[in-house]
């Protein structure tokens, strides 16, 4: 397959995400994301539409198994600014939603709201990115994407259309994000919007987005490479926190949507204890609805017309 691929983070021993396909309408990424993991494979900081990607979807489509979620997308993200122009994720949904396929959005936008018609009325669940409620530092950290007010506008359009979506509160970066207050509290206002699942994770530093994040923020730098780099906690190519630290961090996000009766889990952690993980799906996919069955279609041979 060529655009719709099965999806397995490098096997990750870490990873918990229940077998899924992804598929990435654009190469690159245009929201600019201080602490983005894919840029160290994905070297384009533009969004740029993939090549003849109608034709490769409908190719991929009649060899996947219908039973599994697309995620749409988990390299870079199927709504930037240029989806306004392009429509490429718009065109993708078109042709794979009519079929029955599940498929879940992964955003860090609002642009969705544009698609409403079309996430009403099918197999659609989204799952918004949104690391904090203060649109001032999020115009540092996350460039280019929208800011979160935006966002939870957005999510607003959700509710009123009954779609269900999750909230990823990812990363949580120590010193910037990581208020345990500020973090309860954006699980409060996400939970009273209609999210019903919550997911959360630290930062994990690479050496080009830990290098953007201090050029940006230069009076966290030795804080920051003391906490990742002094004692080796390396997975995979990854610099994690030590492990007290990133339960320290987590637990405000899962204990508040526990309180809430929300699912919650985090994100290649490994805690996998009710704590920390409670929920049918870490992604949020078992929040996709099922509006429209799928119904396998089958080529018509002369033999059969033939009485």
């Amino acid at each position: 397959m060529s655009i719709i691929t099965r999806f397995d983070p490098w096997k990750s021993k870490l990873c918990t995400c229940p077998p899924k396909y992804t598929i990435n309408p654009y190469t690159g990424c245009s929201h600019n994301c201080l602490y983005c993991y894919a840029t160290s494979y994905i070297k384009s900081n533009k969004s740029v539409p993939k090549r003849n990607y109608v034709e490769r979807v409908s190719r991929d489509l009649r060899k996947i198994d219908p039973n599994l979620p697309i995620d749409m997308s988990l390299s870079s993200d199927p709504y930037p600014p240029e989806e306004l122009k392009f429509r490429v994720t718009r065109r993708i949904l078109e042709i794979i939603l009519p079929k029955g396929f599940k498929v879940q959005i992964t955003t860090k936008s609002d642009i969705y709201v544009r698609d409403l018609d079309l996430l009403s009325r099918f197999n659609v669940a989204v799952s918004e990115t949104i690391t904090t409620l203060n649109d001032n530092l999020a115009r540092k950290v996350e460039v280019n994407a929208p800011v979160p007010s935006a966002r939870l506008r957005a999510l607003e359009k959700l509710s009123e259309h009954e779609i269900p979506f999750s909230v990823r509160i990812d990363p949580i970066i120590p010193y910037l994000n990581d208020d345990a207050e500020e973090l309860r509290d954006l699980v409060r206002v996400v939970s009273s919007l209609g999210a019903k699942h919550v997911v959360t994770s630290t930062y994990k530093a690479k050496p080009d987005n830990f290098k953007r994040l201090v050029t940006a923020f230069p009076e966290l730098e030795d804080r920051l490479r003391k906490l990742y780099y002094s004692k080796k906690n390396r997975y995979q190519g990854y610099s994690y926190l030590p492990l007290d630290l990133r339960k320290k961090l987590l637990f405000p996000v899962v204990d508040e949507a526990r309180k809430l009766g929300l699912t919650y889990a985090t994100c290649r952690e490994g805690l996998l204890n009710k704590i920390f993980f409670n929920a049918p799906s870490c992604d949020g996919t078992h929040l996709i609805p099922i509006r429209v069955r799928f119904e396998i279609r089958r080529e018509i041979k002369l033999e059969d017309l033939i009485d």
